[in-house]
């Protein structure tokens, strides 16, 4: 075979060792779909099992939390795998979520500590995923970078 053929694979900044801030970045967003989860199963029993005030209204949410997990559980896999698109999910997760956390945080009750862990972990990934290790593992270029030819 010639070296056409069968090319030889291109290094670039994306091989070696995945850096701490872009794992962390996706345990983090596995967290948030993981919870939405365990939200939603927990609405859906309530609503099957349960006493429900109404039994449709917590199956139909329980199903919309499973699938919006979707989202930042898509997203976690394709940081683990270094894809660049999966940055974009994971920081509209993010965003989110902050809404979500205030909601929770004007609340006079239990909820405050979750909005208070919901807020951290939102804000912790942001911070995570806009990094410039981040950026460059994931394939990611600024505005006005061409591509460098060799």
């Amino acid at each position: 075979m010639t070296s056409e053929q069968n090319p030889a694979p291109e290094t670039s900044e994306e091989d070696g060792p995945r850096p701490g801030r872009l794992t962390a970045a996706a345990a983090l967003a596995g967290l948030e779909g993981a919870a939405l989860v365990v939200g939603g199963i927990s609405m859906l029993v309530a609503g099957i099992a349960g006493n429900p005030d109404n039994p449709e209204q917590a199956i139909t949410g329980g199903v919309t939390l499973i699938v919006l997990a979707l989202l930042p559980l898509l997203a976690a896999r394709g940081l683990l795998a270094r894809k660049g698109w999966s940055r974009g999910p994971a920081i509209i997760t993010q965003i989110m979520a902050l809404p979500v956390a205030y909601t929770l945080l004007q609340a006079d009750s239990m909820a405050i500590p979750g909005g208070i862990a919901l807020a951290a972990v939102a804000i912790a990934a942001l911070v995570l995923l806009v990094n410039p290790a981040t950026t460059r593992a994931l394939g990611i270029r600024g505005p006005g970078s061409a591509p460098q030819s060799k």
